[in-house]
């Protein structure tokens, strides 16, 4: 089955991210279940509900957005693609050299696949064993008023770990500018693979990615919700996530390799450590789960945040330490 370019094959792809998109991405993201808060103040505008219109009307002005490049090794090409977590409505269909980089490609692998069963559930297992951190009563209470400031549910408050939680916030904090996590591009390249007939793997597990993401200790989950809330009550967030979008949006390399420069998210030695956590510490073994797939004799289009691509540390420069030809793929004009 081809990845279908057209409008006509968008209405079945809508039904499906609704039947099952959305409560994975609940889980991914520690939401739980929940909606809005009862009494919403200011609240962000709703996302467009994922209608067969909606889709139509992406793939009607489709383009290429995010960074391609093509790996080629012993005879086979392969893709390496840089996502953005969170997306627009008008991106939810892919541009014509993606298209076909997946067309092209016999197994989609990214970080984690948030349609996969068995991730999922070994998530919402992660996310449960995790012992509850020690948060002062004050620094609980910010973290409940910036639910109901947000229009989340609270309830989810009792659900995850309280620094999960806070990077639950940091995510959504672009709805106002229509920066979704519904729209972000794991969910849609999943589900197109899918479609297409193509398998999915992920490259890493939900343990490892937990591993990365979750606080040491008290005190680490304590100043990870609290820098959080201090950037989010300082308007500091949103702003990154606009120019990240547009970075990702133009496929400016250049721009996202000095991320740490605009960031405003390396400012004490907890954000270096973190940020070295999340990105430089996974890369060798994201480039090494890549080159198995490679070298077991498949085409694989592998979709990782972009974040994970610039820099010496960067997936295309290991990738090319283990003997690829990696060539970006620049956009037709």
């Amino acid at each position: 089955m081809n990845f279908c370019p057209t409008p006509r094959c968008w209405p079945a792809l809508a039904r499906r991210l609704i039947k099952t998109g959305l409560p994975a991405l609940c889980v991914l993201a520690g939401l739980g279940g929940g909606g809005a808060a009862a009494q919403p103040r200011d609240c962000p505008p709703a996302a467009q509900p994922l209608t067969p219109a909606l889709f139509q009307a992406a793939a009607a002005q489709a383009r290429d957005r995010g960074l391609l490049w093509r790996i080629s090794r012993d005879g086979r090409t392969s893709w390496l693609y840089g996502t953005l977590h969170v997306g627009r409505a008008e991106w939810l269909a892919p541009g014509p050299q993606v298209r076909d980089a997946l067309q092209q490609s016999d197994v989609v692998a990214m970080e984690l696949d948030p349609l996969d069963p068995a991730v999922q559930r070994e998530m919402a297992a992660g996310l449960a064993a995790q012992p509850p951190r020690a948060l002062p009563a004050p620094l609980r209470q910010r973290l409940r008023q910036r639910f109901d400031t947000d229009c989340l549910d609270a309830a989810a408050l009792a659900q995850g770990p309280a620094e999960m939680q806070a990077f639950t916030l940091v995510m959504m904090a672009g709805r106002r500018d229509g920066l979704e996590v519904t729209y972000g591009s794991e969910l849609l390249l999943s589900v197109l693979a899918r479609g297409a007939g193509r398998p999915v793997v992920s490259l890493e597990s939900a343990a490892l990615q937990l591993g990365a993401l979750l606080a040491r200790d008290d005190a680490e989950a304590q100043a990870m919700v609290t820098d959080a809330l201090d950037d989010l009550e300082a308007g500091r967030i949103s702003p990154v996530l606009r120019k990240t979008a547009q970075v990702w949006e133009s496929g400016d390399l250049a721009e996202l390799e000095r991320y740490a420069q605009w960031c405003e998210c390396m400012r004490t030695e907890l954000d270096r450590r973190l940020m070295k956590r999340l990105l430089d510490d996974r890369n060798p073994g994201l480039a090494g789960r890549i080159d198995a797939l490679h070298r077991d004799g498949r085409r694989v289009f592998a979709a990782v945040g972009a974040l994970h691509m610039g820099g010496p540390q960067g997936l295309p420069v290991l990738l090319a330490a283990r003997g690829y030809r990696v060539e970006r793929v620049e956009r037709a004009r």
